[in-house]
């Protein structure tokens, strides 16, 4: 097991924000009613109401930190639409769309779609290979780093360097608990050399030596935070949400000049996601 980065005094940085535009779907029909990831269990029962509250206090609080937040309408039928992120990616203005491993989730793909249009971007293709959007690709700012494994398929990978224009480092990830890149890893800032934290044990020996040379100072955290979904944080580069159960990352970010926002999503977490799957970013 890794031991957590712990980074001096001496080497913290000022941390700047920078203004995010992000894409929120309200849990209105959220319930845990099939199992498609170790997280989900059907026969526990889930406060939907409690759900609610959290998701508007987790919108809330992107609109007090400056960010723009728009919401996509759910869908009655898709309970998992809530987790916005994995419905496309988006870079420069072009957006490749959501092509869904489980077929309970299939029918969130269009709806997006359809949204994207009516926001006016053409540059839109819809994949041909499986993709969880944002769940498996993670943009720093120089590469996307894309996961498979549990969900997105390697030959997607290929697919996103096509439509996105940027380059990907394919990434492999061997723990069914962490099925989706963002579940095991965020970017903290996206600065000419990012910064990221990552769960080392989530991935494959040979990803690790590429995530060791890619970004030899990222925050590498121990099981504790990674087991309450801590690394499926939000980031504007100073500012970092977080599950108020992942508190030793807390400490880790603090020591590196971020700040710490605790934002509790202990109900929308009974169906494997949090902070970032709730929240898709328009990349500019």
């Amino acid at each position: 097991m890794s031991a957590p980065t712990v980074v001096p005094q001496a080497e913290r940085a000022t941390r700047v924000p920078t203004r995010r535009h992000y894409v929120m779907c309200p849990p209105t029909h959220f319930a845990v009613q099939y199992s498609i990831n170790p997280w989900m269990d059907p026969d526990s029962p889930v406060d939907a109401a409690k759900a609610m509250r959290q998701w508007e206090n987790l919108k809330a609080t992107y609109e007090r930190l400056g960010h723009t937040v728009e919401v996509v309408d759910p869908q009655p039928g898709l309970p998992d639409m809530v987790f916005a992120d994995n419905s496309g990616t988006v870079i420069d203005g072009r957006v490749l769309g959501a092509k869904f491993f489980a077929p309970e989730r299939a029918a969130e793909a269009e709806h997006f779609r359809r949204w994207f249009l009516a926001r006016g971007y053409r540059e839109l293709v819809m994949p041909r290979y499986v993709n969880e959007a944002e769940g498996d690709f993670v943009w720093t700012g120089r590469y996307l780093l894309a996961g498979s494994g549990y969900r997105t398929v390697p030959e997607a990978h290929a697919e996103a360097q096509e439509v996105l224009g940027v380059p990907v480092v394919s990434l492999t990830l061997v723990d069914p608990r962490f099925y989706h890149l963002n579940t095991a890893l965020f970017v903290l800032n996206r600065a000419d050399q990012p910064h990221i934290a990552y769960y080392p044990e989530a991935f494959s020996a040979s990803s690790l030596r590429v995530l060791e040379r890619l970004f030899p100072d990222a925050i590498k955290v121990g099981a504790a935070d990674a087991d309450c979904l801590g690394l499926n944080a939000v980031s504007d580069g100073k500012h970092v949400l977080l599950p108020v159960e992942a508190t030793a990352l807390a400490k880790q970010i603090e020591e590196c000049g971020y700040e710490p926002v605790f934002v509790d999503l202990s109900e929308i977490r009974k169906a494997g996601g949090a902070h970032k799957c709730c929240t898709m970013e328009l990349h500019s």
